[in-house]
């Protein structure tokens, strides 16, 4: 793990890149994602456990409980970026992210919002030491206090210097059916030392990290971040809540015949949910007002050759065995415990994952790595042949870099005039491949060089979409050089920037059903991760 210590990237490409065309269709060309919550300068956060409902990609509307901001309390949103993008309502799904500091503690006070017949509710926090928990009303349940209807507890939760890490939050009361209503969320807990060799990626132009690394430790730098919260539902369950709910409007809590008797046998979830909601919803923007109690997506993108750490917890009932396209996972921890070598404790022992696993209540923490080393082709689209086509200056592990020999610069792209401001096109680039084409005969010959080991489709009869440029190219020469004069019907990778086409990676639940919503594809636990080449600045806000 040690080649994850400083700006070198050695790690090794594993994959060549699958780009899904059809599911790109479906894209909507400027979401990003990023790992956005909410602090509080006092570290004391007031939240509500409430109902709403939360949206789906086939119309349905599915009765759920969350927690959210408690009126009258008001967040920092972060990263800073979101300040004047970032809502908490009194219900979300998940809860809100809360991001604090390690080396003090936190405050939680949640009121109970939910319906007399819900009957209690409570919030535990794996992992963390919960120095005091005290109920307004002296309800005590079986894992902690306990908030009774209209009620409030609140909690003093300890997170001494060396429990950084990614965290769940769920309510320890009846949590069979609690947690499947929505009642579940995010502890980030930041590292409070900082590392000279964790830096931001200098093709990054805007840094929207949470800390420079995730945890007290100087091999687990990263340069964009993203948390994915996995869950399903099972709407026979909700509609049954609901219609005793409504059944029991006014009754007195704790009453005979005021108290919920839902069946959570048999168990038979038609929703998957990354970050409480399903494909193609999860790859619309943070905040977007048509998800008002589900402010948070799920959809990662990354320059070459940046480190992206992804943050995962499982908050269902079942395990979700997940596959990153592209690469493996190094994973760094796992429930805000580092991985660390028994023969050296200065080093990392995560392994390299194919599927990385969630098990409900479980957390863990990776890097995910993807440079395009060891593809043998350009994936620039550069030809020896191509008039103005900039060399490639290798620096000491092999990419054209500021510490290249010649050093490259970081290329700009002005969106109204569609052209570069300087910089070096080819920047990151895997010298070896400089140059080396990729396809025999392709269309538009003989822009692209012949030679290559395979031919691609015709880009004129295959599928396009928002991101997808017709091509296994980063970038605008992946658009002017490896297609034809006609047009890609029905729109053409045309229209977005051509500086945004780049590579995409399915990242998605290997259980085949988990990527379908009520039964059809595509749909649920599935997202992209887009490679954006350098000359695209990824703005996370959009």
């Amino acid at each position: 793990m040690s080649h994850l210590n400083t700006r070198k990237f050695n790690a090794v490409s594993r994959f060549l890149p699958v780009v899904v065309a059809a599911v790109a269709l479906l894209l909507a060309a400027s979401a990003h994602a990023a790992a956005p919550g909410i602090s509080s300068s006092t570290n004391t956060f007031q939240l509500d456990a409430s109902t709403g409902y939360s949206s789906q990609p086939d119309g349905e509307l599915i009765y759920s409980w969350g927690y959210g901001c408690a009126t009258g309390f008001t967040p920092t949103y972060l990263p800073a970026q979101f300040a004047s993008l970032g809502f908490c309502p009194t219900m979300q799904l998940p809860g809100p992210t809360l991001i604090v500091n390690e080396g003090g503690t936190f405050t939680v006070t949640l009121k109970n919002g939910l319906p007399a017949a819900a009957g209690n509710t409570s919030i535990v926090f794996p992992g963390l030491q919960v120095l005091s928990a005290v109920s307004s009303t002296g309800a005590q349940g079986l894992m902690t206090a306990e908030a009774a209807p209209g009620g409030s507890v609140t909690y003093v939760v300890s997170v001494p210097v060396g429990s950084a890490g990614t965290h769940p939050y769920y309510s320890g009361t009846q949590p069979d059916l609690q947690i499947e209503m929505g009642l579940f969320g995010a502890v980030v807990v930041l590292p409070s030392v900082t590392y000279s060799n964790c830096t931001v990626n200098e093709g990054q132009r805007q840094d929207y990290r949470l800390a420079q690394s995730a945890y007290d430790h100087p091999l687990t730098c990263y340069d964009r971040e993203y948390l994915f919260q996995w869950s399903e539902m099972d709407p026979k369950i909700h509609r049954q809540a609901e219609a005793q709910v409504l059944a029991r409007v006014g009754c007195t809590p704790g009453a005979p015949g005021c108290s919920l008797e839902v069946a959570m046998e048999p168990y038979h979830p038609n929703y998957f949910l990354i970050n409480g909601r399903s494909m193609p919803d999860d790859m619309d923007p943070d905040y977007a007002p048509n998800y008002p109690n589900q402010p948070y997506n799920g959809n990662p993108h990354m320059h070459p050759g940046e480190l992206v750490l992804v943050r995962t917890i499982g908050q269902g009932h079942w395990q979700h065995p997940f596959h990153e396209h592209g690469n493996h996972v190094r994973i760094l921890a796992r429930d805000g415990n580092l991985l660390l070598a028994q023969s050296d404790p200065a080093l990392l022992a995560g392994r390299m994952e194919f599927n990385t696993d969630t098990t409900p209540g479980q957390s863990f923490d990776g890097i995910f790595y993807w440079s395009g080393k060891g593809l043998t082709w350009d994936i620039l689209a550069h030809t020896a042949s191509n008039p103005g086509n900039p060399d490639c200056s290798a620096d000491v592990n092999g990419y054209y870099t500021i510490h290249s020999p010649r050093p490259a610069t970081l290329p700009q792209y002005n969106l109204t005039t569609g052209a570069f401001i300087g910089g070096s096109p080819n920047y990151y680039e895997w010298c070896a491949d400089h140059n080396v084409p990729l396809e025999a005969n392709p269309v538009g010959a003989p822009h692209v060089g012949g030679g290559g080991p395979m031919t691609l489709m015709d880009p004129l009869i295959i599928t396009n979409g928002l991101w997808y440029n017709g091509t296994a190219y980063l970038g605008p020469d992946a658009v002017f050089r490896s297609r034809g004069a006609t047009p890609l019907p029905p729109g053409s990778a045309l229209q977005n920037p051509p500086a945004e086409s780049g590579i995409a990676f399915m990242w998605h639940s290997h259980n085949e059903r988990e990527i379908t919503t009520n039964d059809v594809f595509p749909g649920g636990q599935l997202m992209i991760m887009l490679v954006d080449p350098y000359v695209w600045n990824i703005d996370e806000t959009l």
